[in-house]
């Protein structure tokens, strides 16, 4: 395409760098649009799960049957005419009984796994129940690990009450040296995640609904003593209906509003502490049961003051033959307190015609202002720099308001806004203003009608006393709520300033998609497996892993503490294996709040190489570990032997020219390598899995070799038993790529049954049973037991004579070869690849090549079956060469060192 003329369009050109931020901020709702889509798709298949479990459900079984049968199909929608010529292939290739026992085989196989059917869909995102179970548990106090930093969980919904109490209150906790977080409640996956990294809390004015119950329940889980505020008396029924400003509302608007006063309550009393905005607010707090509540004043901020001074500074528009008084409504529940003054305020205006009112924000006036016309004037609710501005352009500020406990409850901010702009106020004496207010000295205090005519004809007949009471108002409000005072004697014995944060020793962060207590696959093995010696080696360790969805919890991180290590977990994104902007956010979370001096990437297909891109933007290094084929393609094991960069499979070609998988193949290339070259270090486990990335470009002197650990025997292995069958191990799954279908092809192509085999099905860490070998038509014995843990490896060895470890792609490492080669079991493997680099054919175990097909295999294991007596007793001669975990640790923490030397 040619480039488009620069013409002048008198507008300025966008930078480069402001280009990258709008991709960035649309990439970032384009996340958080699919992790909603994500959240709803997974409600509603809980819902359909639901129903399909229901009664109803399966009484109308049959009628499902006999309804998909008139339509010419079974019930799982194959149609009838494609089943019947599936059964007839079943019979001409395998004969009827055999058929028949097959087809039988595989219906309780399939009722079997039925019941784990939502975690064999969905193992990122279902939990077992002891999973669930353990997520719940209480978490180590936050104070002992991280920064020092303080979240506010709050209702945004009110500009004046947000400005009051809760950026104020995050400029208080600044300048006492805390760094803050504020979060709106409703935004419950941002409000979780936050929690995980806070030492300290704070709920502000949030109903106490299913969802922010779970959150405080969540907050007391991590050790934090969470505190519920408000600023209104909004908590007590009772005591709320007696507020007239109620009967202004319509029934249902009243009722909302009531129902809402119980969940505040039920929200005060789970959090179990108070922080009230008066004194006569905290006596109600603790009237209803809550122990230790504090007083926190609405007062004077930094912007405030800052508005003040360049509203001042500005020149005047008031008319010099008008007297304008203004009430400031915040919301629509101010009627009857304005009421209080109607009387009065009419009967001034009428005596003195200078006098005009200005009303800013909702509010119903009575009728009988109509005859004032013009001289009643009204400013929709506006900003506050905006309500400000109207304010300083006005003579007198008036705050009306019931005599009730209600409003002996709220605070004095109409006097403060008023008097910081010199202006002087005439209120209702209410509790906060009496403390305040000395009538006729820095304001008046009017409580019947007579009362407010006369301070306002007062005040509007004499300018020299406005201008004095305005001036001693502001001396007034200085001396007691300027951002200083207020700090020293209010804030300060509140929240302290934060403790001192002190690490142990260098902190490195391992990433791995799964760790205990889901502990599945080889790299969370390796993890879990390094911590303690390299926390012996000096070094302090966390774990940032994916986490099940949990039913009563926003998708939101959480975190956890097992094998002495702190866990931060999150919920990984369906699909989004290449980049994940979510989960990139998450880990900046983390890094910040631990204080990682180093990042080690392991597994981390799920969680996305965004990740890196945090790290590069905080300057802190991170390491690579190239436990698999992820940082070259989708498919984490290459299945062609070629070694060179394939994402589609044997069936597909690679995208020619400029189409669309093309372009997405490009694009995921640009991350990975930029994420790789940006590496402090890049390790790979085995000499083979070097060569193939080297073979896809990446430089052969940026990846070093890091040999993985594995659990080493604790004892000699059992002596076989006399005469006993030769018994063969799998522990690979169900997967084609690791050989699941090779190993039944070739035991089921023959003929002696002199044998056993012993199948792991691994899955079951993850809560669901995955193997079924009922349909095996085989000779000799076949055993399914259940997934060993690293305690439970020399047990399982017993059991084994010979490994299988048919994969079918060059394999980085093979963790379970050097776990066999270890204990004296001989290893059936194909090569090349890492799991080979032990193995030396013929001695400690037999070499075939990486080929769909069972031949080689099934001629290996009859060649050892030939052979077996020479397992009676068999030692591996090469065990010497095995690496071991410490081994691993030592050459991780010489690494780190040196990086960290040069990183400082």
């Amino acid at each position: 395409m040619p480039e488009r003329p620069d013409h002048n369009t008198g507008l300025s050109s966008v930078s480069q760098a402001e280009d990258r931020e709008v991709i960035a901020a649309s990439l970032h709702l384009a996340t958080l649009r699919a992790d909603s889509l994500q959240a709803e798709l997974r409600l509603t298949t809980q819902q359909l799960r639901l129903l399909r479990r229901s009664l109803s459900w399966r009484m109308m079984e049959p009628l499902r049957w006999v309804r998909a049968l008139t339509l010419g199909r079974l019930p799982r929608g194959v149609p009838i005419g494609e089943a019947w010529e599936q059964m007839q292939d079943s019979v001409r290739t395998q004969g009827l009984g055999r058929a028949f026992s097959r087809i039988v085989a595989g219906g309780i196989a399939k009722r079997r796994l039925s019941r784990h059917r939502d975690q064999a869909e969905d193992p990122l995102f279902i939990p077992t129940k002891a999973q669930a179970e353990f997520l719940r548990r209480p978490a180590i106090e936050a104070s002992s690990i991280l920064r020092p930093h303080y979240l506010l969980i709050a209702d945004m919904g009110l500009q004046q009450c947000t400005k009051y109490r809760v950026t104020q209150k995050a400029e208080l906790l600044r300048r006492l040296g805390w760094t803050v977080q504020i979060v709106d409640w409703e935004d419950g996956n941002e409000a979780l995640s936050s929690l995980q990294i806070a030492t300290q809390v704070l709920f502000y004015r949030v109903p106490g609904v299913p969802s922010v119950l779970s959150l405080i329940a969540e907050a007391k889980r991590l050790g934090l003593k969470p505190r519920w505020e408000i600023d209104d008396l909004l908590f007590t029924k009772s005591l709320y209906r007696r507020n007239g400003n109620l009967a202004t509302l319509s029934y249902q608007e009243q009722q909302e509003l009531l129902q809402l006063s119980d969940n505040y309550l039920r929200a005060l009393r789970a959090c179990g502490r108070g922080l009230a905005s008066t004194e006569a607010l905290a006596l109600q707090m603790r009237d209803a049961g809550i122990e230790g509540v504090l007083v926190l004043e609405n007062a004077l901020d930094e912007e405030t003051l800052h508005l003040a001074e360049s509203i001042s500074a500005a020149p005047t528009s008031r008319e010099q033959d008008k007297i304008q008084v203004c009430y400031g409504s915040g919301s629509r529940a101010h009627d009857a307190d304005f009421r209080c003054a109607e009387i009065g305020l009419i009967a001034a205006m009428q005596q003195d015609p200078r006098i005009n009112l200005l009303i800013v924000g909702p509010l119903r006036i009575s009728e009988d202002f109509s005859q004032f016309g013009s001289r009643v004037q009204r400013r929709s609710e506006t900003s506050y720099a905006a309500y400000l501005g109207e304010l300083a352009q006005t003579d007198i500020a008036i705050a009306p308001l019931e005599n009730t406990i209600f409003n002996d409850c709220k605070s004095n901010i109409k006097f403060l806004e008023a008097a910081i702009l010199e202006l002087p106020s005439i209120c209702s004496p209410t509790d906060t203003y009496r403390q305040v207010i000395q009538s006729g000295q820095n304001g008046f205090l009017a409580e019947t009608a007579e009362d407010w005519r006369d301070a306002l004809l007062l005040l509007a007949h004499d300018p020299a006393l406005r201008q004095r009471l305005g001036r001693r108002a502001r001396e007034t409000a200085l001396s007691l709520y300027a951002p200083e005072h207020i700090l020293t004697h209010q804030a300060a014995p509140i929240f302290g300033k934060p403790p001192a944060f002190a690490r142990k020793a260098p902190r490195v962060l391992q990433v791995n998609l799964f760790f205990a207590p889901r502990s599945f696959g080889g790299a969370t093995i390796v993890v879990e497996a390094i911590l303690d010696p390299l926390r012996k080696a000096g070094f302090e360790n966390s774990v940032m892993t994916t986490r099940p969805v949990l039913d009563e919890l926003p998708d939101g991180a959480l975190r956890y503490r097992i094998l002495d290590t702190d866990v931060f977990s999150v919920v990984a994104g369906r699909n989004s294996g290449a980049d994940n902007l979510a989960i990139e956010r998450q880990i900046e979370r983390w890094i910040d709040a631990w204080d990682v001096d180093l990042v080690h990437f392991h597994a981390i297909q799920e969680m996305g190489v965004g990740m890196a891109r945090a790290c590069q933007r905080r300057g802190v290094p991170y390491i690579i570990s190239l436990h698999d084929c992820w940082w070259l393609s989708d498919n984490l094991f290459i299945t062609r032997d070629d070694g060179q960069y394939h994402l589609e499979s044997d069936e597909i070609p690679l995208a020619p020219g400029n189409s669309t998988r093309a372009r997405y193949l490009g694009e995921r290339r640009k991350l990975m390598r930029q994420a790789l070259e940006g590496a402090a270090a890049i390790l790979s486990p085995s000499e083979e899995h070097k060569n193939l990335y080297v073979r896809n470009g990446v430089p052969a002197d940026r990846i070093q070799i890091n040999r993985n650990g594995f659990t080493w025997p604790s004892r000699p292995k059992a002596k076989r038993p006399s005469g006993a069958k030769l018994r063969f191990g799998f522990v690979g799954g169900t997967g084609k790529i690791k050989g699941y279908e090779l190993i039944r092809k070739a035991l089921e192509s023959m003929t002696r049954g002199d044998w056993e085999l012993v199948l792991v099905d691994n899955t079951l860490n993850l809560g669901y049973p995955s193997i079924d070998t009922s349909e095996w038509l085989v000779r000799g014995t076949i055993r399914t037991v259940p997934a060993y843990t690293q305690a439970e490896l020399d047990d399982f060895y017993d059991q084994v004579d010979v490994l299988l470890f048919p994969s079918q792609w060059r394999e980085s490492y093979g963790l379970t070869v050097r776990e066999a080669l270890s204990r004296d079991v001989w290893v059936i493997s194909t090569a090349p690849g890492g799991q080979a680099e032990e193995i030396v054919d013929g001695v400690n175990g037999s070499l075939i090549p990486i080929i769909d097909d069972p031949a080689p295999l099934q001629e290996a294991i009859e060649a050892v079956l030939d052979r077996k007596d020479r397992f009676d007793g068999y030692i591996n001669p090469n065990k010497g060469s095995l690496p071991s975990y410490d081994d691993q640790a030592q050459e991780l923490a010489s690494l780190y060192r040196r990086i960290l030397d040069r990183a400082s």
